[in-house]
């Protein structure tokens, strides 16, 4: 019986890794997909004066499918998981495990921690491509409108260029400014993330202490025996220190 539980909680942590990993590279090229999506916009826009309207269009859609495409998978994949996860805290609920086996809340623990990082970046990411796509379709409709002004006027001239070459110069500073944003904002999150860990890291440590009294009671013996040796060291310095200061003044 021991032997099946052991081998049930093995295969629910087997799965919990690999829809960890899988997790871990479609977020990665779900991120790459948001970041190369402005890149194109971008190259639409300045193919627009060269091509046919119906290129970016195309082009545009097959990034919306794709992304609508990847969101779905991602979103089953994180439910897969959080089925899994709520598979181990039933079997560490279970009358046959013992209730205070920290190495089966400790597991447990970890992967709902990677659950939660993963569902919080899949949010973020996403919520960032909707922003990056809300802002081309805007950018190109502000495009094709002054296409189309060229156009329905006739004017073609020397100082319209100038200003959409300058439009597009302040575009590409706008992209610019807004990656080095983006990398200074995961620099930082990278930090909290170090810090939160270092925190974890240091209550478990309490934690452990705590349920093992005999370590804590160990360690509090040795700080008093430390604190004793101190009081004597100093007591025989000072003993010592006034029998010289009595032999130099007699």
């Amino acid at each position: 019986m021991a032997a099946g539980t052991s081998n049930y909680w093995e295969d629910l942590r087997k799965q919990a890794r690999q829809l960890e990993n899988e997790l871990d590279l479609k977020l990665v090229s779900f991120s790459k997909l948001c970041t190369s999506y402005s890149h194109s916009g971008a190259r639409d826009g300045r193919r627009d004066r060269y091509s046919s309207d119906t290129t970016p269009l195309l082009n545009g859609s097959s990034q919306d499918r794709m992304f609508e495409t990847m969101a779905i998978e991602i979103e089953q994949l994180l439910a897969r998981l959080t089925g899994v996860n709520d598979k181990m805290a039933e079997y560490t609920n279970s009358a046959g495990v013992p209730s205070l086996n920290a190495a089966l809340m400790h597991t447990l623990q970890r992967h709902r921690d990677i659950l939660q990082d993963y569902t919080h970046e899949f949010h973020k990411t996403k919520a960032n491509f909707m922003a990056i796509r809300e802002r081309e379709n805007l950018m190109g409709s502000v495009r094709k409108d002054i296409e189309s002004y060229k156009s329905g006027s006739g004017v073609n001239n020397r100082r319209t260029e100038l200003f959409l070459k300058e439009h597009d110069h302040l575009r590409n500073s706008d992209r610019l400014i807004e990656e080095t944003i983006s990398i200074a904002m995961a620099t930082k999150e990278n930090m909290t993330s170090q810090r939160g860990m270092l925190k974890s890291i240091q209550s478990k440590m309490n934690t452990l202490a705590n349920r093992f009294p005999a370590v804590n009671s160990l360690i509090q013996r040795i700080n008093l025996r430390k604190r004793r040796d101190s009081l004597i060291l100093g007591g025989v310095i000072g003993v010592c220190t006034i029998l010289l200061l009595l032999y130099a003044f007699h």
